[in-house]
């Protein structure tokens, strides 16, 4: 039996290494195992900002690689934490009846909805004040070296 909860929680805490995925379809599921690559660019990214300051190009490639992993499990988690219980069960429990209790919505389940529309939105809106800054920065850059 698949819980919803368990689903939700994974998939907001353990979500950008493919966690959530793991648990619903198993090892053989090929996105849970493509899920950290792009969490590691991330990470990999900020250590450039840590290391070479933040205008390291590079960075701003790699670093909205992880802002949006984690806003878009995030958006995972809400949405398995908002599915109906009956198609929950007939999704990921498709032998248990429909009213099963590992479809089932409690408190604890709301709680990972709320964080991971706190923690979710966040990251996203900062992933795109990050990334709509340094592109802007560098189209003026740009510009004045045409100018010149």
């Amino acid at each position: 039996m698949k819980s919803k909860t368990a689903a939700a929680w994974l998939a907001f805490v353990g979500g950008p290494l493919g966690l959530h995925r793991f648990y619903l379809h198993g090892f053989g599921d090929w996105l849970a195992w493509l899920l950290p690559l792009p969490t590691l660019a991330g990470i990999y990214g900020i250590a450039r900002i840590l290391r070479f300051g933040v205008d390291d190009p590079a960075s701003w490639w790699l670093v909205p690689l992880l802002g949006f992993t984690i806003a878009a499990t995030s958006l995972m988690a809400i949405v398995y934490g908002l599915t109906t219980r009956e198609k929950w069960n007939a999704r990921f429990n498709p032998g248990a009846p429909e009213e099963a209790d590992a479809g089932g919505t409690s408190w604890f389940t709301i709680g990972a909805i709320v964080l991971a529309l706190m923690i979710g939105t966040g990251c996203l809106m900062a992933t795109l004040a990050y990334s709509f800054q340094h592109y802007f920065e560098w189209q003026i850059e740009e510009g004045r070296k045409n100018s010149e």
